[in-house]
């Protein structure tokens, strides 16, 4: 019988074995995954942990916090602040970013993350999850600053998420593909499931919130529009249609079966590029779904290739079975004349 591969295992083999990645680059995602072990306690205590509800407060997106929202951001903060791998962290629940303390060592990594994805179905008990992404520190910073933050998704050294469903399940890439660890609670570590994930380059499921139908733009009503005429239609064959309302989610079911996920811009709020956040959400799934040979897109062009200009930025997310995502970016390309 083949003993199970740990997180641990598996990380130093990508640094012994493979030269990868670095001792630092190591620990310091061990570090986040203890820290997603201790969220994904609070979250299955729910009521029980008096966890749920509203906070009372507002993000720096104007967005209610949630309990779990501020409870998740602390965790992340307090086990990355001392262990000497970071410069300095970034959160979706924090209006400015958060150097490392000048009483702990320093490292050369920059820590991005959305503490807790889809937090709006948090008290219906449904799938959430967090988001993070590490960037390597600029060469030649000495005081961190935001702009060192800014860099486009393509300079990613690693980046994962972590699922809180009916399984605690850690996904990760640093570079060469993307693997899925579950969390084993007897033995308190998370362990090797699948390696290599590999996306279908084609699928008949797609993930998009249709009570925003009347504000999308040309190209995305042509493409759904599409779906919907089914086998009848112009594509051919029926599609289905899945929407969580947490991006974590969506994203882990098109990681294991294939499909399409699209937020895009939409005429609501014209002069904002889109709904997600760049940083904490675009670029570290974007990553994944390409390491596992998707596809992500803006509409306009690929998304780690964007040059973030502000640390809060949003854009236009369209990702996931390669065909489906270069069909819709075509159908941009062949708006834009007309536009």
């Amino acid at each position: 019988m083949i003993a199970p591969v740990s997180l641990t295992r598996y990380l130093v083999e990508k640094q012994r074995v493979d030269g990868h990645i670095s001792a630092h680059l190591r620990l310091l995602l061990e570090v986040v995954a203890r820290a997603c072990k201790s969220i994904s306690l609070s979250v299955n205590k729910g009521a029980l942990g008096g966890v749920l509800g509203v906070a009372g407060t507002e993000n720096v997106q104007g967005e209610i916090q949630k309990k779990l929202d501020i409870i998740a951001n602390e965790v992340l903060v307090e086990a990355n602040e001392w262990g000497g791998h970071l410069a300095a962290m970034a959160s979706e629940e924090m209006t400015h970013i958060h150097p490392i303390p000048n009483r702990y060592p320093k490292g050369e990594y920059l820590l991005m993350f959305d503490p807790l994805d889809g937090s709006s179905n948090i008290d219906v008990n449904v799938s959430i999850g967090t988001i993070f992404s590490v960037l390597q520190l600029p060469e030649g910073a000495t005081d961190v600053a935001e702009k060192d933050f800014l860099q486009p998704g393509r300079n990613q050294v690693a980046a994962g998420y972590c699922v809180y469903g009916p399984q605690t399940t850690l996904v990760l890439t640093v570079g060469d593909g993307v693997a899925m660890f579950t969390l084993d609670r007897e033995r308190g570590s998370f362990v090797l499931t699948q390696d290599g994930v590999h996306i279908p380059e084609d699928t008949q499921e797609f993930a998009i919130n249709m009570s925003n139908m009347r504000h999308w733009d040309a190209p995305v009503k042509r493409y759904i529009d599409e779906c919907l005429a089914g086998a009848d239609g112009p594509r051919g064959k029926d599609f289905n249609m899945r929407w969580i309302a947490s991006m974590v989610a969506d994203v882990h079911r098109i990681l294991t079966r294939g499909g399409i996920f699209m937020y895009p811009w939409d005429q609501r709020e014209p002069k904002r590029p889109g709904k997600l956040r760049l940083l904490y959400e675009a670029s570290p799934m974007s990553w994944l779904i390409e390491q596992a040979g998707g596809a992500a897109s803006t509409g306009h062009g690929r998304i780690l290739d964007v040059q973030p200009h502000a640390l809060h930025e949003r854009v236009s997310v369209i990702l996931g079975s390669k065909n489906e995502v270069e069909r819709v970016t075509r159908y941009h390309q062949e708006a834009a004349p007309a536009a």
